[in-house]
């Protein structure tokens, strides 16, 4: 609480908020003036003794905020007076009230039009479902793109044909996969998201859970379709043709089932309801039954180089399919018990 106001009402007020409490100081601008130069180290242990602010200018506001962000603290200010403009403005996020004056208004990077500071956290919960649902699309596809990757390079390096044409890849990417992400950008808020502690500003969406997580996810995908690739190609009489029809289906349905592993990147798949993302249901049946559909139509067997299969060959392609949701089960399981230890 930063307050131009009385001292012993900033801090009545501050102790009825649960801001401070009776042992806190309430520092006054007098006090920071007393305390030396902005950047010397008793302002800023001065600031950083307290958390209520009394009898201060709108320059000391600001000089406050100074301090706070070089502590690479997040500042978000609320105000709506001209005295508040300059602290609004520095600070790395100025929520000015909609009551407020106009020069509050024009200097913040949002505004709160019905004066509810519960607002406030309601617009931070959907920041943060936004920002999940960003870092979840964007792991499925750099996990999926590896997971394409990693049996070219190995069916090079072991002398083998291409696992798959270059249309079939692009059928890949832009049909099936492509159903997958856009549906899962719909996927709801994840409870206990306000509970999580702040990202650091500096963070990137390439944190090492995101590393760690894409690596894993893409190993296991791209060594599974490279293992049936290399089976089919030495110890079997199929022909390419017919291989590749294969490995293509083992993409798809390794593809559905990773996409539901990227609804949360913490807690396990079978605890996060369906109902949550009906779309994602939808798109996945949807991008499994065009895959399906397109192998019986003659036009599209013609384009993608594709064939009927067997029911048996369905069922084994199937179950090869299924170890990535036990893979990423478990690499949930031990990043859970590493967090929480």
């Amino acid at each position: 609480m930063i307050t131009g106001d009385h001292p012993a009402t900033a801090g009545a007020i501050a102790r009825e908020l649960g801001i401070a409490d009776t042992t806190t100081l309430v520092v006054t601008g007098q006090m920071l003036n007393e305390a030396g130069a902005v950047d010397s180290p008793a302002f800023e242990k001065l600031v950083a003794s307290t958390s209520v602010f009394a009898r201060v200018s709108p320059t000391q506001k600001l000089e406050i905020v100074e301090v706070l962000i070089r502590k690479d603290e997040f500042v978000a200010v609320t105000g709506d007076g001209v005295n508040d403009a300059p602290a609004l403005k520095r600070a790395n996020i100025g929520i000015a009230m909609g009551s407020g004056t106009d020069v509050a208004k024009e200097v913040g990077s949002m505004i709160v039009v019905d004066d509810n500071f519960s607002s406030i956290v309601a617009g931070v919960e959907e920041g943060r479902f936004a920002f999940d649902n960003v870092r979840k699309v964007i792991y499925l596809l750099i996990s999926t793109g590896a997971a394409e990757i990693i049996p070219f390079l190995a069916s090079i390096a072991a002398g083998l044909p291409l696992p798959l044409l270059a249309v079939q890849l692009l059928w890949l990417n832009l049909v099936t996969n492509g159903i997958q992400d856009v549906s899962l950008a719909f996927e709801r808020g994840e409870p206990g998201a306000m509970e999580r502690k702040p990202r650091k500003p500096s963070e990137k969406i390439f944190n090492p859970l995101m590393i760690h997580q894409t690596v894993v996810s893409g190993a296991a995908m791209g060594l599974i379709v490279f293992g049936l690739w290399y089976y089919l190609n030495t110890f079997t009489q199929m022909d390419e043709i017919h291989a590749r029809n294969i490995i293509l289906l083992l993409m798809v349905f390794m593809q559905n089932f990773h996409v539901f592993n990227c609804r949360s990147e913490r807690v396990s798949v079978f605890k996060v309801p369906l109902k949550r993302n009906i779309i994602l249901v939808f798109g996945v049946l949807a991008a499994q039954g065009i895959h399906i559909l397109s192998m019986q139509i003659p036009f599209m067997q013609d384009i993608l180089r594709i064939e009927p299969i067997s029911f048996n060959e369905w069922l084994y392609v199937l179950a090869l399919a299924l170890p990535m949701i036990f893979v990423m089960e478990v690499f949930k399981f031990f990043r859970g018990q590493k967090h929480r230890s």
